[in-house]
């Protein structure tokens, strides 16, 4: 069976090649990355590997492009595996805080942040405390989102256009509560770390506001991830 999958694969490289060149053409990429057990002969046990997931979808600004996922495995987390990976791209990463993407954000490729990592701090700090602080982050993060359901799909100069006019002053004034919050509470609190981890990535949260092809999270990367974690669990 494994000369059977062997072969498969074989066959089926060109395909990936292809998937991969759609992938990497794109002007907007979104990047996650999980864990993956892997057989480990010799010891009777499996070890752990990381499968990368790059997921093209031009469908919230506009684009006709059909949407598409390239995975690729690595046997540990290392940076340089994405940018390898990534050598080819020069858009927009869509992407978590991992240290490992740092080295493209100098050669041509913009960085933009997610939301929903941002946002689950203050929820895991607010579930576990019920803290007001927490609770009205959230629904001030909302209120953003919101805006974002409304311009799904539209092209970038309208979505940019909305987001000037409506999101700006939320983002603007959710930056001066941030620092006003922070300002009045424990240094060493989860709070505290939720608010210093928002502004440390201020600027790629934010690229929203200056371009119109960026989303507001990287929910499309870990919708693409979600079957390798459940097959996983």
């Amino acid at each position: 069976m494994a000369d059977w999958v062997g072969q498969s694969a074989r066959l089926m490289r060109p395909l990936v090649e292809a998937v991969g060149l759609h992938v990497m053409s794109a002007e907007r990429v979104h990047g996650d990355d999980t864990t993956v057990p892997v057989l480990d002969p010799g010891r009777g046990k499996t070890k752990t590997g990381r499968l990368w997931c790059y997921a093209r979808d031009d469908r919230p600004f506009g684009g006709k492009a059909a949407p598409a996922v390239l995975y690729c495995y690595s046997p540990d987390r290392k940076g340089e595996h994405p940018r390898a990976h990534l050598a080819s791209f020069h858009g927009i990463l869509q992407a978590d805080g991992y240290a490992g993407y740092a080295g493209l954000y100098d050669h041509g490729v913009t960085e933009a942040a997610c939301w929903a990592h941002a946002r689950r701090n203050f929820f895991d700090v607010h579930a576990a405390t019920q803290s007001p602080l927490a609770l009205e982050t959230l629904q001030r993060i909302a209120a953003l989102y919101e805006i974002e359901a409304k311009i799904r799909g539209r092209p970038p100069d309208a979505r940019l256009a909305a987001r000037t006019a409506q999101s700006a002053p939320l983002f603007t004034a959710l930056r001066q509560w941030l620092e006003k919050t922070q300002a009045r509470i424990p240094g060493k609190s989860e709070l505290a770390k939720a608010i210093r981890y928002t502004l440390s990535r201020w600027q790629a949260l934010t690229l929203v506001l200056r371009d119109g092809r960026a989303c507001i999270d990287n929910n499309a990367a870990e919708r693409s991830m979600r079957p390798m974690v459940m097959v996983r669990s």
